[in-house]
């Protein structure tokens, strides 16, 4: 498919009707990041429309069931907003097809894959390489290569998160690797608008997964970033997805 940065590109082939206004927005990190990435993300764009927010701390003995549970608690308050990155991505739309009366819409950034079978993934391989590493080698020695070999960026948000997660991390990571992502008839299935971040030069989220993701939804929208504009400023997450999603509240006159 072609694509242009920043572009957005939409299949709606009719009118909508519009979905009740969220009562709170949830943002679910990736595999390794945490809730202050999260909140990066995701926190500036909600607070600008007043919408609550609660960003999730994974709990790396139990990550994918500590998501839901989340998410199962913020729907007891009315419509959730989900909004994903990577992992929490493919999460977000999971909840999104099995809960589609407790949804108002869905921003999932960096989708890594499509399908159960992750043998070519590169998320899940780097995922498990990273934990067997951690048990070889212990986290200090693990965490040096990775800042020698990342941008400062991503260095100093895993290094916080990597280190919060120690020594459950490696179990986190494993669980990751073994995921099994959403498929292609899953996909299909998804009633709520979905707005779909991917990056353009992203080898570890294939900017080709958001693409199929955005082809397979049926009302899904495309945004591209790159990860150097990520990195600089996180909230490019949120000023993509939720502003697509939610009208910006006017201020009282």
């Amino acid at each position: 498919m072609a694509c242009t940065r920043h572009a957005a590109r939409s299949r709606y082939s009719r009118p909508v009707p519009d979905l009740p206004r969220p009562a709170v927005a949830v943002a679910l990190p990736g595999t390794g990041s945490d809730a202050h990435f999260a909140h990066r993300a995701f926190g500036s764009a909600c607070a600008a429309m007043d919408l609550p927010f609660i960003a999730v701390d994974p709990d790396p003995r139990r990550v994918i069931e500590s998501y839901r549970a989340a998410l199962d608690a913020a729907a007891r308050s009315g419509p959730v907003l989900v909004a994903g990155i990577s992992l929490g991505a493919a999460v977000a739309i999971e909840w999104a097809a099995e809960h589609p009366g407790s949804v108002s819409g869905v921003v999932a950034a960096l989708p890594a894959w499509t399908g159960t079978d992750t043998t070519g993934c590169p998320a899940a391989l780097s995922a498990a390489a990273t934990a067997a590493q951690l048990r070889a080698d212990g986290l200090d020695a693990v965490l040096a290569r990775m800042q020698a070999s990342s941008p400062a960026w991503l260095a100093a948000a895993l290094t916080r998160s990597w280190r919060s997660q120690w020594p459950d991390l490696p179990a986190a990571l494993d669980e990751a690797a073994a995921y099994a992502w959403p498929t292609i008839d899953l996909l299909g299935t998804i009633t709520v608008p979905v707005e779909i971040v991917g990056a353009i030069d992203d080898p570890v989220h294939p900017y080709t997964v958001a693409e199929q993701w955005t082809a397979l939804i049926p009302r899904a929208t495309l945004h591209t970033i790159t990860l150097d504009e990520l990195g600089a400023d996180p909230s490019i997450l949120g000023a993509r997805g939720i502003d697509a999603l939610l009208p910006r509240r006017l201020p009282a006159p």
